[in-house]
């Protein structure tokens, strides 16, 4: 059954797979990005166009609930709002601003266009939110199953492009970098096509409607240390790994939180600071509370691709593309 959907964050690279798989399935995209979208405004209307063939593309500011009114929806109907819009540093002002007000903001005027169904892309990472952006994330969520409205929420694991940034210093033969002894965390990461294919799947599938849906890639979990293992075995080379203590990271995120009641753009660096150790700390698993851990077998794997696979396909070429772009949190 054909619909109209209203994208938001549709200029990112997993917003870019979600617009692929609802226009192969035949739907009507309307798509809501700002003017110059991606990493640094390096994305102008061109390249969106070019990115995004088969949806209709609209320019405004997600922020302002004026031009998301005037520009976006434009007085007219949808059947289902589709998000993968994220705050981009993660940083309290942004995430409060982004991961929560614009999508109450989005959900109130989707809701007067006739919406009544809506996917949101969060993070699995929201189990446990000791951070701002995981709370602003939660709170949306809230938000969006106490309202009438039919509801997909789905919590990915890890992405391709967040466990990428090591792969051009180990092809330079500079040593794969891991917290601990690289056992630490495990994850499933998922592919932005096959995530991509599975929001869009939310659209029509009944059984992940009204639900919240943690979601990892095929295979089995793996540990930063398994996959720089991997890495050197397809460069053909002995592995290579430079161990950071944990207590290093918490010795800058002090530093940084003291400096930061001064000068706040310190204040940013040591919240980003804190979002690298949750990372380095916490696995991407479903977590069992019940138990205190996290769960591999709890946590449901989709699609095809691989990590192992996206690695291969990486390892030969001459720079690691623009395609893996990790934003503006990247820790490597």
């Amino acid at each position: 059954m054909t619909r109209r959907i209203f994208m938001l964050g549709a200029s990112g690279t997993i917003g870019q797979a979600t617009v692929r798989a609802l226009v192969a399935r035949g739907h009507e995209v309307v798509c809501f990005v700002r003017p110059r979208a991606g990493v640094g405004g390096a994305l102008g209307p061109q390249e969106l166009a070019r990115r995004l063939p088969g949806a209709e593309l609209r320019f405004g500011e997600v922020t302002n609930p004026s031009s998301l009114a005037r520009d976006g929806f434009a007085g007219e109907r949808f059947d289902v709002l589709m998000s993968c819009l994220a705050s981009r540093t993660g940083a309290p002002g942004d995430a409060w601003a982004i991961d929560h007000q614009a999508h109450v903001q989005a959900l109130d005027l989707a809701q007067r266009s006739g919406v009544t169904q809506v996917v949101l892309l969060s993070a699995i990472c929201v189990q446990k939110p000791l951070l701002a952006f995981q709370q602003a994330k939660l709170a949306f969520e809230k938000v969006l199953i106490d309202s009438a409205v039919n509801h997909s929420i789905v919590r990915p694991t890890a992405f391709f492009k967040s466990l990428s940034g090591q792969v051009e210093r180990v092809r330079q033969g500079k040593p794969f970098v891991v917290f601990g002894n690289g056992r630490l965390t495990a994850c499933k990461p998922i592919s932005d096509d096959d995530l991509g294919d599975y929001l869009a799947g939310c659209v029509d599938d009944e059984s992940r409607h009204r639900r919240v849906l943690p979601i990892g890639g095929p295979g089995p979990a793996l540990t930063p240390r398994q996959q720089g293992e991997h890495l050197f075995a397809l460069l053909g080379r002995e592995p290579r790994f430079k161990q950071v203590p944990v207590a290093l990271m918490d010795a800058i995120i002090g530093v940084l939180g003291l400096a930061g009641r001064a000068v706040p753009a310190l204040a940013a660096k040591a919240e980003l600071a804190r979002i690298g150790r949750y990372y380095a700390t916490e696995s991407m698993l479903v977590w069992d509370a019940a138990a205190g851990r996290y769960d591999e077998q709890a946590t449901p794997s989709w699609g095809r691709q691989t990590l192992f696979d996206h690695y291969a396909a990486l390892v030969p070429g001459d720079t690691v593309t623009s395609d893996t772009e990790r934003g503006d949190h990247a820790v490597f």
